[in-house]
C-alpha cells in the first residue's frame, strides 16, 4: 500500500534531491515474477532478482578498468548506468544501476558519510511542498524506496541528500528514472555495502567528467 501511494502521488512530479519514486506503471510493482527466492538478511530477507529478465551487461562482474581513480574508490558513470568499485591491478567490480532522470542527475566528488542497513525514508520539505499527501515517514522494509542498504553521500561534512541505495523496482536498473540518486539491486547494494567503509571517495560523472 505504501509503495502504491508513493508512486501514485509522484508520477509526473518535478522532484528534488534524492527522491526515489520511479515512473513505471503501478501494475509493474506487483510483478512477483521478477523474483526467484531470497537471500537471508536481518531484519528482512533480500528478494533475489531473476537475472534472466535483465540485460546481462548489468550483472555484477569484474572488468578491466583503466581510470585514474585509486583502488577502493567508487565511480558512477551516469551515461553508462554503471557503478565501478575500483580494484588493484587495473580491475573493477562493476554493477548496473539506475540513475536520475534528465535534469536531476548530480555529478561531483563526495564521500560516504554514513551507511545504513534497511534504512527508513522521509521525503524532503521540497517534496512535501509539491505533494502534501505523501507519508512523512516510511519504516524500513520491502516497500521502502531506499531498499536494503543506503550509502549517504556527503561533501565537506554535509549531507548532499543524494544516496546510493537499493530498490524494490528491479526493472529500473539501466534506466534514467530516479530523481538524482543512484539505485542498485538490493543484492548488489548489500554486496557493495560490505566492501566499502565510511569515508570512501565517490566520483559521479556525466559526459566523462565529474568536475562541474
Amino acid at each position: 500500500m505504501i509503495r502504491r501511494l508513493l508512486i501514485a502521488a509522484l508520477l509526473g512530479a518535478p522532484l528534488a534531491a534524492c527522491q526515489t519514486a520511479q515512473q513505471q506503471p503501478v501494475a509493474s510493482m506487483d510483478d512477483d515474477n521478477w523474483y526467484v527466492g531470497s537471500i537471508p538478511d536481518q531484519p528482512h530477507n533480500i528478494p533475489l532478482v531473476d537475472r534472466r529478465k535483465m540485460d546481462p551487461k548489468y550483472a555484477r562482474q569484474t572488468v578491466e578498468y583503466k581510470g585514474p581513480e585509486k583502488p577502493g574508490s567508487i565511480v558512477v558513470d551516469i551515461d553508462e548506468r554503471m557503478l565501478y568499485l575500483v580494484q588493484p591491478e587495473g580491475k573493477a567490480i562493476r554493477y548496473g544501476v539506475g540513475v536520475g532522470k534528465q535534469g536531476f542527475s548530480w555529478r561531483g566528488v563526495a564521500t560516504i558519510g554514513r551507511k545504513a542497513v534497511w534504512p527508513n525514508w522521509s521525503p524532503t520539505k521540497t517534496m512535501v511542498g509539491i505533494k502534501p499527501d505523501l507519508p512523512r515517514y516510511v519504516e524500513a522494509g520491502l516497500d521502502n524506496p531506499l531498499g536494503a542498504r543506503a550509502l549517504y553521500l556527503h561533501q565537506n561534512g554535509a549531507d548532499t541528500l543524494f544516496r546510493i541505495h537499493g530498490t524494490n523496482e528491479p526493472w529500473s536498473i539501466g534506466e534514467q528514472v530516479s530523481s538524482g540518486c543512484v539505485r542498485m539491486l538490493n543484492e548488489d547494494v548489500a554486496d557493495l555495502y560490505e566492501r566499502v567503509p565510511v569515508g570512501t571517495t565517490v566520483y559521479v560523472k556525466r559526459n566523462g567528467r565529474y568536475r562541474v
